[in-house]
């Protein structure tokens, strides 16, 4: 009975702890740990929170790149933080989702070491060729790669990169022998499908977008549920008759595991306000990227989703890093 009384009063103890922690919180700097280097699309959505965040609370949000293999040292950096929600981390597709799979010695563990928080935005793999390739729809590509084995080729950003996995995840499903030619970035490969030394890629719709504009590439269909509002002409996979061919890039919200619910849901609000300001959607939504902002329950469903997808198409294809 002594013992019962003790518990209880220990658990009362840690709830009231717990309670008014989050009722202070944020009393001193956040960081937000971000995997790659300043200017890039992470960083970017990084730099809006910090500023909205840091204007609601009038305490400095602080922006930290640590870049270097591949995302891998920032996430296992906020994976071993402080479970208090003073660091975050804007987690990718790469990290939190292809990663689990493709490196068996991964230093954190995705579905465990963190506490998701708010699934920041999408951006849609597009499918795109060369302007000179007679495929106008994605249904004449694929007669023309089965009518010419071995013969097209398609760029990709990288071993395991997600225009790697996509393009694989295309190969599959649509039973076609193409052949997967990788380059150290996105920019490379985009530039060799201008000119016609590759004929396909599978390619984020932020980085396309003006190429596909002035005709220097054709896009035939997004990886997307629904049309992406920048290409409103161009039809999803689904619509194209490959329902199967989904994903892109994606960029969320994370914690440590174990920081309190409490604050896990301000933050959550906080970045649903930070990214739904008019002066924020009106610079993100017109390069591509598509905004979500849903909830920490159905951020981890997605996390869930995509790693388990990606780890298909990975086994399937024999995926392999170099």
């Amino acid at each position: 009975m002594w013992i019962a009384r003790c518990l209880a009063a220990l658990l009362a103890v840690v709830v009231a702890t717990t309670s008014v922690s989050a009722q202070e919180f944020p009393n001193k700097p956040i960081r937000v740990i971000v995997p790659t280097a300043p200017g890039g699309m992470a960083d970017i959505l990084a730099r809006y929170f910090a500023q909205k965040f840091g204007e609601k609370t009038n305490q400095p949000v602080i922006v930290e790149n640590k870049t270097g293999a591949g995302g891998v040292i920032a996430a296992d950096y906020v994976a071993k933080a402080a479970s208090d929600g003073y660091t975050l981390y804007i987690g990718f597709h790469a990290t939190n989702a292809i990663l689990p799979t493709l490196d068996p010695k991964l230093p954190y563990n995705p579905a465990k070491d963190f506490a998701p928080i708010l699934h920041i935005a999408n951006l849609p793999n597009v499918l795109v060729v060369n302007s000179k390739v007679e495929a106008k729809s994605v249904k004449e590509l694929v007669e023309l790669a089965r009518a010419k084995p071995g013969a097209l080729s398609y760029a990709s950003q990288g071993i395991g990169s997600s225009g790697h996995i996509a393009g694989e995840q295309f190969r599959l499903l649509t039973k076609t022998d193409i052949v997967h030619v990788p380059y150290k970035g996105a920019a490379p490969a985009l530039q060799d499908l201008i000119a016609g030394r590759v004929a396909m890629m599978f390619d984020i719709v932020p980085f396309a977008l003006q190429h596909i504009r002035d005709g220097s590439v054709r896009g035939l269909a997004v990886a997307a549920p629904e049309r992406v509002p920048v290409l409103p002409d161009i039809p999803t996979m689904a619509e194209a008759g490959y329902p199967g061919v989904q994903g892109g890039a994606w960029f969320a919200l994370f914690a440590p595991a174990g920081t309190p619910p409490a604050i896990i849901d301000l933050l959550n609000k906080a970045g649903r306000e930070a990214f739904n300001a008019p002066d924020v959607r009106e610079k993100l939504e017109p390069r591509g990227v598509v905004l979500v902002l849903g909830s920490p329950a159905e951020l981890g469903a997605w996390v869930a989703a995509d790693t388990e997808r990606w780890a298909k198409v990975i086994r399937e294809a024999g995926i392999k890093l170099e």
